[in-house]
């Protein structure tokens, strides 16, 4: 039970956030614990029940995924977030990121894939859908390409690296033995440099620039 990852959904969609629940569900390692039909609800049950990871909608009535994972991201720190959306949006995948999600994926993929990847994202990882993360790639490379990434210290490149195997800022204080509010002084220097602001953009450019990013 230890190990069991606790799951919050979020979709105005009936049929499809039951179809989404059921088959995440019935796997002996994920709990749905909660369901809402709009981002006010998902904010409201994620600071209350505090699941591992909140799957949601980008385009929902009323709050929308994007502005819910700000949200939650600000008030519930710790909580993993993934986009489930039918949007191939450029502009609503940075939003998105930027907002703080840890995961974008689109809604046409199998259910094997999707427990697949919720498990990773749950587990550390930071995923973007296979074709939106090569044109995301394309355009971070285009303002900065090279001078950013040089602009890193030794010691920040490692910390990118360890961000990029999925470790928490605690974690990565542990291996390189320092505290865990200098690893967090030290992100923010990183986010500044490489001129994006979220973490997941951050392994994005990694994974350009040859660093083992688990970002797929």
């Amino acid at each position: 039970m230890d190990n069991t990852i606790r799951i919050l959904l979020a979709d105005d969609h009936p049929l499809f956030r039951e179809g989404v629940a059921y088959s995440l569900g019935s796997e002996p390692d994920f709990e749905i614990i909660a369901q809402a039909g709009n981002g006010e609800e998902a904010v409201e049950l994620a600071n209350r029940m505090h699941p591992d990871i909140v799957l949601l909608d980008v385009s929902m009535t009323g709050m929308g995924g994007i502005a819910a994972a700000s949200k939650i991201g600000a008030s519930t720190p710790g909580v993993r977030i993934m986009m489930l959306t039918v949007s191939e949006n450029r502009e609503n995948l940075m939003a998105a990121l930027k907002a703080g999600a840890h995961g974008y994926v689109l809604k046409g993929v199998s259910a094997s894939e999707l427990r697949t990847i919720t498990r990773r994202v749950a587990g550390g990882e930071a995923y973007v859908t296979p074709a939106l993360a090569a044109d995301m790639l394309t355009e971070l490379s285009n303002p900065h390409p090279l001078d950013s990434f040089s602009e890193l210290t030794e010691r920040e490149a490692k910390i990118l690296e360890l961000l990029s195997q999925g470790l928490t800022n605690r974690e990565i204080g542990e291996q390189l033995y320092i505290a865990e509010k200098t690893v967090k002084h030290y992100m923010t220097s990183i986010l500044q440099k490489l001129h994006v602001r979220s973490r997941t953009e951050a392994a994005l450019i990694a994974m350009q620039h040859g660093v083992s990013a688990q970002v797929q």
